[in-house]
């Protein structure tokens, strides 16, 4: 792994979406020399999968057991 994707790495969700919105908007300027672009579409798809695996994650944190009514164990979104 190199250094500049383990640096990605250890951005937590907030930051990993913050540089993601960056580059987005980068990108949709049109400013940036084609091989600065594509690193930053490079980037940008390596945080998106970060992001959407950080958000599966949390989900699964989100769940819980409790008995139903026949009390059978079962499990539930949090929400319920």
């Amino acid at each position: 792994m190199s250094k500049n994707a383990k640096q990605k790495e250890d951005l937590n969700f907030e930051e990993s979406l913050k540089r993601l919105e960056e580059i987005v908007e980068t990108l949709e300027a049109g400013n940036a020399p084609l091989e600065e672009s594509i690193r930053l579409y490079e980037e940008g798809m390596m945080l998106a999968k970060s992001c959407v695996t950080r958000l599966d994650e949390a989900k699964l944190k989100l769940k819980k057991i409790q008995k139903n009514a026949g009390g059978a164990l079962e499990e539930t979104d949090i929400e319920n």
